[in-house]
């Protein structure tokens, strides 16, 4: 068996949004002030230390003792049935090489990331990740490029208000999207080029189809099509029919193809919000094509932050619009703007998607996105999304410039001594994973806790029409205790002797980093590797069998997972996760060092305005580009890496 180095070398990243998505070297600002920890510290959004100030507890409060009653058997109301791997991630193309991969080689994974998601396949059963968004759709596949790299980026080619550079891309992107799936169960989504449908670009169906095989499960087909005539990608006239038609075209081209023998993976209308499902459908899009579709799909965040990144639409301050996201009307705002959409997609026989989403386009807030009420956000939310029959939510992740990641590895600069830095929706992710488990037949059933309070949301999980787990949280900060409250539960019959309890705890929901999960956490920026740290802590709750009541209580802010039975319990968690350490090193040629305390507030961008630099061997460097600004980036080499097997490609 041959061997090979999977490495956590860390590249810098291009910029990234979600729905709206930034390229280029420059990052934007937080809007108001910062108190990171450091003033020297001249890093990107994603290490932004901005905290906010949690609002203050409703006034009245809503009552801290309420009645939770589980019916069994016969239960209305409930959702379909839905995977383990509900909670996903969608990685915008451009930057993949800094996310899974490197962009050296498929022999080189990022150890941190095989790690995150081997935790939550741990608990799911698999991961389902998307590769694309604005920069899949002038991708272009090709034998090699000049350097030698999996991925460049034309930035003289930029087009969008958002700058969005054409790639150009070899098969060792596909071929290490394979290697992670042998590892750890990964599923993924990808996208075919729409930007010409005279000439259809389709090497990326061909090679995803021959390499990933089973691990392929969706072909995006047009990324935010009713955006493409705003971004002059489209005649004005442009219309949902014109995107029917080009749909046709694109499965006319895939039946002609000899290399593509699977043409029923393609997923659309993936709408940003300036049409409606309810557009689409009328054009027979779902019906015409039915055997061709994957799946139906859209795209929508709450709301956006574009002013900050490109002086579009109106500012938004972080600290005034923190308090909608602390609700449990967020998630139900954002799921009835598809009214019957799911409902529709169930009669044509397809899953409905969210197939891209967080806290807000062009790159989230400041102190929110990163804040501890993102993660209960992002529970409620994507709990919300599964009792409303979505069958996948994606929440975007993008560069260093953005503040709502899920995950994020250092800069160049500063990756031979940090490590990643995870945050909230990571948890979210977890937390969502076990009260979801794996045995993929899970209904979601929307409790409306303590007389449907907007701050005291609560969920049950079902599964073979018996309650098996509930979801419950509280979205104030109350230090003194006065807004905690305690869940009554009971279960039709008698309850059992005893439940068990996770919870996911911080001081605030303006805490930034250093959340617990069971007691685990997986620390503060620039100091995970992808692995929680900490002592288990599952808590044993005695249940009252003769009042049929278990007594739970949620601490103000704080989650609780209540595991009504074993079984539940270790479906959602059946052991210590087989993760990957750090065995060996790949520092083959630059040897050169830099003081770290120096490096640490280097930025790493002068003089770069416009280009980026590389480390690839017989990599041309312009001569304002020296070797003296070069040498951050080499001392990127220092990173670690793990040596497996090489397991075979998925045909």
């Amino acid at each position: 068996m041959r061997l090979l180095l999977v490495h956590s070398l860390l590249f810098s990243f291009g910029l990234a949004r979600a729905a709206v998505t930034a390229y280029g070297p420059h990052v934007q600002s937080p809007f108001g002030a910062t108190t990171a920890a450091s003033a020297s510290y001249t890093g990107a959004a994603s290490y932004d230390q901005t905290t906010l100030v949690p609002p203050d507890p409703p006034n009245p409060p809503p009552p801290n003792q309420f009645n939770v009653e589980l019916q069994t058997g016969g239960v209305s109301g409930l959702s379909i049935q839905q995977e383990g791997s509900f909670f996903g991630f969608s990685i915008e193309f451009s930057v993949t090489t800094q996310l899974p991969f490197t962009i050296i080689h498929s022999s080189f994974l990022q150890v941190p990331f095989l790690n995150l998601m081997a935790n939550l396949r741990q608990r799911a059963g698999s991961v389902k990740i998307r590769v694309g968004g604005n920069t899949q759709d002038t991708a272009t596949m090709v034998d090699s490029t000049p350097d030698g790299a999996a991925l460049e980026k034309d930035y003289e080619g930029s087009s969008n208000p958002t700058q969005t550079p054409p790639l150009v891309f070899t098969s060792e992107i596909i071929k290490m999207m394979a290697e992670v799936s042998a590892l750890t169960n990964v599923y993924w989504y990808m996208g075919i080029p729409f930007n010409d449908t005279q000439n259809w670009r389709l090497q990326i169906a061909e090679v995803g189809e021959a390499m990933l095989g089973k691990y392929l499960i969706g072909l995006q087909a047009g990324n935010e099509p009713d955006l493409y005539s705003r971004h002059g990608h489209r005649p004005q006239t442009y219309s949902p029919q014109d995107y029917k038609d080009e749909f046709g075209l694109l499965i006319n081209a895939m039946d002609n193809d000899p290399k593509i023998s699977n043409n029923n993976l393609l997923i659309g209308p993936n709408l940003a919000g300036v049409w409606s499902p309810s557009d689409i459908w009328p054009t027979g899009f779902a019906t015409d094509f039915n055997k061709n579709l994957a799946a139906l799909a859209v795209e929508r965040y709450p709301t956006d932050n574009c002013y900050a990144q490109f002086g579009i639409g109106n500012p938004v301050n972080s600290q005034e619009v923190f308090p909608n996201f602390l609700t449990h009307q967020s998630g139900i705002s954002i799921a009835s703007e598809f009214p019957g959409a799911t409902d529709y997609a169930q009669s044509v026989g397809k899953p409905f998607l969210m197939f891209e989403t967080n806290t807000a386009s062009c790159g989230g807030f400041p102190g929110l996105s990163d804040s501890f009420g993102a993660a209960l956000w992002g529970i409620d939310y994507a709990l919300q999304l599964a009792y409303s029959n979505f069958s996948t939510v994606l929440f975007h992740v993008g560069g260093q410039s953005v503040y709502y990641n899920p995950f994020t590895p250092p800069v160049t600069n500063q990756s031979s001594f940090h490590q990643w830095t995870i945050g909230p929706v990571y948890y979210s992710a977890l937390v969502v994973a076990e009260a979801l488990g794996s045995s993929n037949v899970a209904q979601v059933l929307d409790l409306q806790a303590n007389g449907g309070n907007d701050y005291t949301p609560g969920y049950a999980i079902y599964e073979n029409g018996q309650p098996v787990r509930v979801a419950l949280t509280n979205f104030i900060t109350d230090p003194s205790g006065n807004n905690d409250y305690t869940a009554s539960i009971s279960v039709g019959g008698t309850v059992p002797s005893q439940v068990k309890v996770k919870y996911l705890l911080a001081d605030s929901v303006a805490q930034i980093s250093n959340f617990t999960w069971a007691g685990q956490t997986f620390g503060a920026a620039f100091t995970s590797d992808g692995r929680p740290v900490g002592t288990l802590d599952v808590q044993t709750i005695p249940c009252d069998q003769t009042n049929n009541v278990c007594q739970v209580k949620v601490p103000a802010p704080g989650f609780a997972l209540v595991f009504l039975t074993d079984d539940s319990l270790s479906e959602s968690n059946s052991g210590p996760t087989a993760t990957f350490s750090t065995t060996g090193y790949t520092k083959l040629h630059g040897t050169a060092t830099v003081d770290p305390s120096i490096l640490a507030t280097s930025n790493g961008e002068k003089a770069i305005a416009g280009m980026l630099a590389g480390t690839s061997q017989g990599r041309q460097m312009s001569s304002a580009f020296g070797i003296a600004h070069a040498l951050p980036s080499l001392a990127a080499v220092l990173a670690g890496a793990l040596i497996i097997g090489r397991l075979a490609l998925v045909q």
